[in-house]
């Protein structure tokens, strides 16, 4: 049973991938890129490292635009991103060998984050299922599970190479003479999964 998990190279969607092969899926990963930058090599890199094969989907310049428009607007990015999540899984979703999507997405995330309704709503309209395995997870389990089983790189978001939604936002913010600055809160701190601390196959 194949799944295609959206993926950054972050510890939540590796965990959760790592669950996913737990629970006897093949996993597919599949990163998201508006093609204004090559990061999501960082996320195929740590697939690599991790074993996983990696792909990536390429969405339309308009939607990072459209999603640019909401964060200038709102002066936070908790829309944009949530906007950006909905439209990569819906991407993905619409592909036609895709039976099962996946994200990282845990009990503790407000944004990204589907809801119930909307969560039925993809499944209904792209007939997937809509598997996520952190769902029950809090931040203190991820951390333990995490630092039990991978390297993990952690730093200020601004300074992280990273493959996730943030990256082509901030650089498109960039472009129109904007400072993510004035959008992105100050101290932000994200993680990019390097490698294996144990091996996967650990009991």
């Amino acid at each position: 049973m194949l799944v295609h998990h959206l993926y950054s190279g972050g510890k939540d969607s590796s965990l959760a991938a790592w669950i996913l092969t737990r629970l006897g899926y093949d996993v597919e990963l599949v990163t998201v890129s508006f093609g204004l930058l090559d990061n999501w090599r960082f996320a195929k890199e740590t697939a690599e490292r991790l074993g996983f094969g990696h792909q990536v989907v390429y969405l339309p310049r308009e939607i990072l635009e459209k999603a640019m428009e909401m964060a200038i607007k709102d002066g936070h990015p908790n829309n944009a991103i949530q906007f950006i999540h909905e439209r990569a899984l819906e991407a993905l979703a619409s592909l036609p060998e895709v039976e099962r999507v996946s994200d990282g997405t845990r009990r503790d995330d407000r944004v990204p984050f589907l809801d119930l309704p909307r969560a039925r709503s993809l499944e209904d309209r792209f007939n997937v299922s809509y598997i996520r395995p952190l769902l029950g997870l809090g931040y203190r389990t991820i951390r333990e599970l995490t630092e039990r089983l991978f390297v993990v790189e952690i730093r200020e978001s601004e300074e992280l190479q990273k493959a996730d939604y943030e990256v082509e936002l901030r650089h498109l913010l960039r472009e129109k003479g904007i400072d993510p600055i004035t959008i992105f809160p100050r101290g932000h701190i994200q993680s990019r999964v390097l490698g294996w601390k144990e091996e996967p196959g650990m009991e």
